[in-house]
């Protein structure tokens, strides 16, 4: 090795502060970033579009590091352009630092992903590089070019979020996507061969990936793979690494105990003597190397400078493609919508008011992108596949995305449309399938992506299908992810109001939860405060004639108008209905608000839900009634089904007389 050619020579530093840095923390993973170093830099160093002053910059190329426990190579090359400093690296895996663990986007400059959860970068990389395809022809080449790289690991390609959403982009032509996987055959427990004897050039191939092998340390050759990767543009490409784990360590070379284990100091100053470094210093960054690191930001400057300024002379000459842009970039917030006529006298599911708010969207939100898994009637997307067009190689306008039977690749995906921004998303599937999704929705809350992840077939309703397929504890479970936003309306007109709330949102994505069966309108002229009140999660939707509420009923969804009837037939009850079709929008209040709604003097507490009951206690209190479901659902239609759970105004009846006689 010669450990004074400068490209070695960096690399060798970058090395010695993986192993400073997770020996100081005694804690992080120092095998995998040795193993990986060779090809991160050779690509940052020479290939990397970014600006060195902006690691926001639009056109910029995406990284993602997939590998997330390889964090401690990412914050070395992000100190190496500037973002980043010596005290960061100090301060690795500590409290408020902005290098923890794992790679977190909204709190380290320059990381374009939150990543760990093996797989999902890949997936996140995958909707980066469609985000990309689709904005390049609608707002131009010469305004979008920029590519995807994704690095990631064994363990990545040993989860099927990562080879779902490969086949996607293999089938789609993301020919900007380029991938290093890093093959050092081993993971955590011990090497690959005991677990895996996949073929992954073969596997990559067949998903219509060009597929190059290298020597993962051979800068020549990584070289010549990423040139021929970006000369490839009709496929994506995989550039398998032929790696050894902790490559240059003393005595360690290929040892999986440095998968996630710091080495021990007598190994790292060995080490650092057969790397040519210091022995005896910590964190030594020399600024040759940061020099030689940096040689070409003066050409990426220009760049960066001539780009945005074409921008504003194509925006200034363009009234078409200024608007485009404006649209493509507004904040969310900004976002207004207009809807049909109601007609109050048809009953309608609100899956069904979800594809009538998805199809007016089409004109009106033109940057909004998504599909089903799948399952487009069932989801009501269908009319927008058919006007928008699904989205493909040959079709890059297309803003359906035909996910197929991919619901956790599709979350994953979703979530790297929303980091590369320009573009809203939305999947749909059923709601028994979220947990198929779940670590990608928790992946939109943890990164303040505001995705909308929509689930129809809300309850036991679904009928037919029987217990696979009706939903029982997925709504509190999803009400279990902090800033989710679960929403569940009552009708059309709460349907258009969290619809509004959840595409004007910022930070925070959606879980919207239809149902499938029809269900009455919550008549404007009989319920006016509706359309407003909703959007503060829970509201006041009936109370007595004849004086002060003496009872409450909480409900959500379809379960509303029971609520409703069971109040009619209670007239001496003095029963206020409350509908809730977000408790999360509900607990942001003020409390004098919540104190309105659900007035603490008022002990008579009931809730009514097709889910599980125990949660609802906290609103009704550990004496309160709840009417829900805490077992699985039985294949029936579902007027039977309601008959045989309770859930009729009858029972809502009966259950309140027996507690509150």
């Amino acid at each position: 090795m010669n450990t004074t050619e400068p490209n070695q020579h960096a690399v060798n530093v970058i090395k010695g502060l993986v192993m400073d840095a997770t020996r100081k923390a005694n804690s992080g993973h120092p095998g995998g970033p040795m193993s990986s170093a060779d090809m991160a830099y050779v690509l940052f160093h020479e290939f990397l579009r970014h600006d060195p002053r902006d690691p926001a910059w639009f056109n910029r190329d995406r990284f993602v590091l997939s590998a997330g426990h390889e964090s401690m190579l990412l914050y070395s090359l992000l100190t190496l352009i500037g973002h980043l400093n010596i005290q960061d690296l100090q301060d690795f895996r500590q409290l408020g630092s902005r290098t923890p663990g794992h790679p977190e986007e909204h709190m380290t400059p320059g990381v374009e992903a939150t990543t760990g959860p093996l797989g999902q970068g890949l997936a996140m990389g995958v909707g980066m590089a469609a985000a990309e395809r689709m904005l390049a022809v609608r707002l131009g080449a010469d305004v979008v070019d920029h590519s995807t790289y994704v690095l990631a690991s064994d363990g990545d390609m040993q989860e099927p979020v990562a080879l779902g959403a490969a086949s996607l982009a293999g089938h789609w032509g993301l020919g900007k996507l380029i991938v290093f996987y890093d093959s050092n055959q081993i993971q955590l427990s011990g090497p690959t061969s005991r677990t895996d004897c996949t073929d992954y050039r073969k596997l990559f191939e067949a998903f219509c990936w060009d597929v190059l092998e290298v020597d993962g340390h051979d800068h020549d050759q990584i070289r010549e793979a990423i040139r021929r990767a970006k000369a490839e543009t009709a496929r994506p490409t995989l550039i398998i690494g032929r790696t050894v784990i902790a490559k240059g360590t003393a005595s360690m070379e290929g040892d999986f105990e440095t998968h996630g284990a710091p080495l021990s100091p007598d190994e790292i100053k060995a080490t650092k003597g057969k790397l040519g470094l210091p022995e005896d210093e910590t964190f030594y960054l020399p600024q040759d190397a940061v020099n030689h690191f940096r040689a070409r930001f003066p050409e990426l400057t220009r760049e960066v400078d001539a780009w945005k300024g074409h921008v504003q002379e194509k925006k200034a000459a363009d009234m078409t493609f200024a608007q485009t842009w404006d649209q493509h970039v507004a904040p969310p917030s900004h976002r207004s919508f207009t809807w049909p006529e109601l007609d109050v006298t048809k009953k309608v599911s609100t899956r069904k008011a979800f594809g009538q708010c998805l199809n007016e969207l089409i004109t009106q939100l033109p940057n909004l992108v998504g599909g089903s898994a799948d399952l487009d009637p069932s989801n009501q997307t269908t009319k927008f596949r058919d006007t928008t067009g699904i989205f493909g190689p040959d079709n890059p306008m297309g803003r359906n995305l035909s996910f197929g039977v991919r619901e956790f690749p599709m979350g994953a995906i979703l979530n790297g449309i929303a980091l590369h921004g320009g573009l809203v998303g939305f999947g749909a599937t059923f709601l028994v399938f979220s947990d198929y999704q779940r670590n990608a929705v928790r992946m939109s809350a943890i990164q303040n992506l505001p995705v909308l992840h929509v689930y129809t077939h809300d309850s036991f309703y679904v009928g037919e299908d029987g217990p696979t397929h009706q939903p029982v504890e997925h709504a509190w479970s999803l009400r279990l992810i902090p800033n989710l936003l679960v929403m569940r309306p009552a009708d059309v007109v709460e349907s258009r109001v969290m619809m509004e709330v959840a595409l004007t949102q910022d930070k925070r994505p959606s879980a919207l939860l239809f149902t499938r069966q029809d269900l009455p309108v919550l008549n404007p002229e009989t319920f006016p405060q509706t359309a407003e009140a909703a959007r503060r999660g829970a509201y006041v939707l009936h109370d007595p004639a004849d004086g002060a509420p003496e009872m409450l009923i909480i409900a959500t969804g379809s379960e509303v108008h029971l609520a409703l009837e069971a109040a009619k037939m209670l007239p001496d009850q003095k029963i206020r209905v409350v509908s809730a079709p977000c408790l999360e929008l509900f607990e942001k209040q003020t409390q004098a608000y919540k104190d309105e709604v659900l007035p603490p003097r008022i002990q008579k507490r009931v809730a009514v839900e097709a889910g599980r009951s125990d949660p609802w206690y906290k609103y009704v209190g550990l004496d309160g009634v709840v009417l829900g479901l805490d077992h699985f659902g039985d294949s029936a239609p579902a007027g039977a089904l309601a008959k045989k759970y309770g859930f009729t105004p009858e029972h809502l009846v009966s259950i309140i007389q027996a507690k509150y006689a």
